[in-house]
């Protein structure tokens, strides 16, 4: 992103350092400290959610770039780093020559200096939840929600709907759209309680949008629980891209994160700024809000310095997902993984077909793996391929295939060589208004964006975004695909390209 000219940036920061002037105190550090905190199975005493917002630290105002000192977190890439900071990646690079230029994801804990160009409003910098502990992840194994809500006296452990095509209870419905969404089962279980004492009181707000998220037709605690989770990929991972770098909260207030904020708290403030304002917002994303919360429930994530996206991530080869001498379409550029909006981590592809829609294909038309694997889900929600074979979702690369038929769709358990058949595309599954599949990355429970400094690459065939969410295109040296549902010959290509 290329900077202003420096006079412009001058002034900005001239007025915002009469605005700020009063207000501006010396930093401090997020509530960290180890607590006396309840093991992650015991039963909570009821959360009372009435204290006042403890008055957060807030930063000085810079000059036009200055070198400020910051800390690598886990998934930072430079191109993000320079929008957060107002920047550029090439002033981050002359400031830091010990990293390479073809970089992708930082060494957490590195430490860098960036040239910052001020912007007024930047939010507090409290940190309420490391990635780790907002991902469905390597630091979720181990935990069980089903018995954990079990032994609270809150009203989660009677709830039941039904979803996905059966009844669930309370603690089912938290893991299935927890799985779904990727999101950490524990972060829900503790907005639940913050929002709802669903952990600690015996009966329910007596109102339906009981987290207070309004669509029509979608009230009940289940439904209200896939919008918030949907709200927090949003915030998640549109900080993770640079692409949320502001918003409003209900009283359309402006919010700017913190330049040094990691995408697990943004995610938060995020949440709440579409329900709360005021010192109610200042409250819930500060120490004393929903942090406090999770820290009574599950002890500090703070405690746990597990890095889940290490420096210089690289993808595994993938193929594409059908045989190599057949001819599919590009359907869909990125787009959503699950739900709408963020993150951007899925594309489509069909069968050729002669007919538009919803329809069936020619027995060699299956959808092939895409890298060895082994399948770790098998459902009409989806099919997860674990590459590094241990049985679980939340570790290391996962491939993600969505709207395959149910019929010689590969079981739960199959050892799988890439280019086996895994299924058939279909419209099971979600929406779809065509036959096709949708395919996505996971790393360690984070969703990997489709077009990022690690894109999604099959047969040296690299995803790129479009103007928006299902357009973008297919490259591999000059040669380009671009998405479309049309299903044209821009559309076409085959694995058995050079």
């Amino acid at each position: 992103m290329n900077k202003p000219r420096k006079s412009i940036r001058q002034i900005l920061t001239v007025l915002a350092s009469c605005v700020l002037l009063i207000v501006s105190c010396n930093l401090s550090a997020p509530d960290s400290s180890a607590a006396s905190t309840p093991a992650s199975g015991a039963a909570v005493d009821p959360l009372i959610n009435t204290a006042r917002p403890t008055p957060l630290p807030t930063r000085k105002t810079f000059t036009p770039g200055e070198l400020v000192d910051y800390t690598a977190q886990a998934g930072d890439s430079l191109p993000t780093l320079a929008l957060r900071f107002n920047t550029s990646t090439e002033e981050i690079l002359l400031a830091n020559p010990q990293i390479p230029r073809d970089a992708t994801t930082m060494p957490p804990g590195m430490p860098m200096k960036i040239p910052i160009y001020y912007l007024a409003l930047w939010a507090s910098p409290f940190q309420i939840i490391p990635d780790h502990a907002f991902v469905y992840g390597p630091t979720s194994i181990g935990f069980n929600t089903a018995a954990f809500v079990e032994i609270q006296p809150g009203w989660l452990k009677n709830y039941r709907a039904y979803s996905g095509g059966k009844w669930r209870t309370g603690a089912e419905i938290v893991d299935y759209v927890a799985v779904n969404y990727s999101i950490n089962p524990r972060l829900l279980l503790a907005i639940l309680e913050y929002q709802t004492g669903a952990l600690s009181q015996p009966n329910a707000p007596d109102k339906k949008k009981l987290l207070g998220l309004s669509r029509k037709f979608w009230e009940t605690p289940y439904l209200q629980l896939v919008l918030a989770a949907n709200l927090l990929n949003n915030g998640y991972y549109g900080w993770r891209i640079g692409k949320l770098l502001e918003f409003e909260n209900v009283d359309s207030i402006l919010i700017r994160p913190d330049p040094w904020q990691n995408p697990g708290s943004v995610a938060i403030q995020y949440y709440f700024s579409n329900i709360l304002s005021g010192e109610e917002f200042t409250l819930a994303t500060g120490p004393d809000g929903l942090f406090k919360t999770y820290k009574t429930l599950f002890g500090d994530p703070w405690s746990d310095s597990f890095i889940h996206i290490p420096g210089s991530l690289q993808q595994p080869e993938f193929m594409l997902p059908f045989q190599y001498d057949q001819v599919w379409s590009f359907t869909g550029g990125p787009h959503t993984g699950w739900g709408t909006g963020e993150p951007l981590a899925a594309i489509d592809f069909a069968p050729p077909s002669e007919k538009s829609g919803c329809v069936s294909v020619k027995p060699e038309n299956f959808v092939t793996a895409m890298a060895d694997g082994l399948v770790v889900r098998s459902g009409v929600e989806g099919v997860a391929l674990d590459l590094d074979k241990d049985g679980n979702e939340h570790t290391g690369w996962v491939i993600f295939y969505l709207h395959l038929a149910g019929e010689q769709r590969a079981p739960l358990g199959t050892d799988m060589k890439a280019g086996d058949m895994i299924g058939y595309p279909s419209c099971v599954g979600g929406h779809a208004t065509g036959t096709h599949v949708h395919i996505a990355r996971k790393y360690n429970g984070e969703w990997m964006l489709a077009d990022s400094v690690i894109p999604l690459t099959m047969n040296g065939w690299a995803v790129h975004n479009g103007t928006r969410e299902y357009l973008g295109t297919l490259t591999k040296g000059s040669s380009v695909v671009t998405a479309c549902d049309c299903g044209d010959a821009f559309t076409s290509i085959s694995g058995s390209y050079p």
